[in-house]
């Protein structure tokens, strides 16, 4: 095994640890690998030990890798995870299976425009930033309920799940408790939480999804 394939083996073992430590069922939780200024050679490995979940920030980035990479091999899934400009909406929803950061009107005009053209529908999670972080990108927790309304009511999207980014600098337990209940309250059964520094504790919460890149990949050019 390679390095890469060593750190993959390692991280899905800890998640099933911590999936039986929270008396949740083998499986429960999905690893996203997030390949994001990764380029396709060293994301081939990972794909070789038998990783189907991928995650890319950009879109720009995704559209000049994945094609060849998914050419391969058919049955990757692949996530957007990073921040969506609504003039990206149509090459998102042709790339991706599942786009985690709904965050705003002018986003869900655009996917629901794009979906419609194309016939294609990925699986929609809203970003909720529950730091109330001004730099950050998510909707306010207490406009949630009314931002997926709006989605479904409004736009006609179906939205499956929520999105956190907890503050660098706190605790991550309570955010992933937050956005947990928000889900409860809506009725919303994808939750993604959870990165590499704190995707263990993620998975006691209820992560859906966990997205995890360096602790797989190795440390990533500060400045890509």
């Amino acid at each position: 095994m390679t390095d890469v394939q060593t750190r993959l083996a390692d991280i899905r073992h800890r998640i099933a640890r911590a999936e039986k430590t929270a008396d949740r069922p083998e499986g429960a939780t999905r690893l996203v690998a997030v390949s994001k200024t990764f380029a396709g050679d060293d994301i081939r490995p990972v794909i070789a030990a038998g990783q189907r979940i991928f995650g890319e920030n950009r879109v720009q980035e995704a559209k000049a890798k994945w094609p060849e990479l998914r050419a391969e091999t058919s049955d990757i899934e692949l996530h957007l995870i990073g921040p969506l400009q609504s003039n990206k909406a149509r090459e998102a929803v042709e790339l991706f299976d599942v786009i985690h950061t709904v965050d705003r009107e002018k986003i869900a005009a655009a996917l629901a425009e794009e979906m419609a053209r194309l016939g294609k529908r990925p699986k929609l999670l809203v970003q909720v930033n529950t730091g109330l972080e001004p730099q950050k990108a998510g909707i306010d927790p207490r406009e949630a309920a009314a931002f997926v309304a709006a989605c479904k009511d409004t736009y006609g999207l179906t939205i499956a799940g929520l999105m956190c980014i907890p503050p660098a600098e706190e605790s991550p337990g309570p955010h992933f408790a937050l956005l947990a209940q928000i889900a409860r309250d809506l009725g919303l059964a994808e939750l993604s939480m959870g990165m590499s520094a704190d995707f263990e504790t993620a998975v006691g919460f209820g992560a859906s999804y966990v997205r995890v890149g360096s602790a797989i990949f190795g440390h990533r050019d500060p400045a890509a």
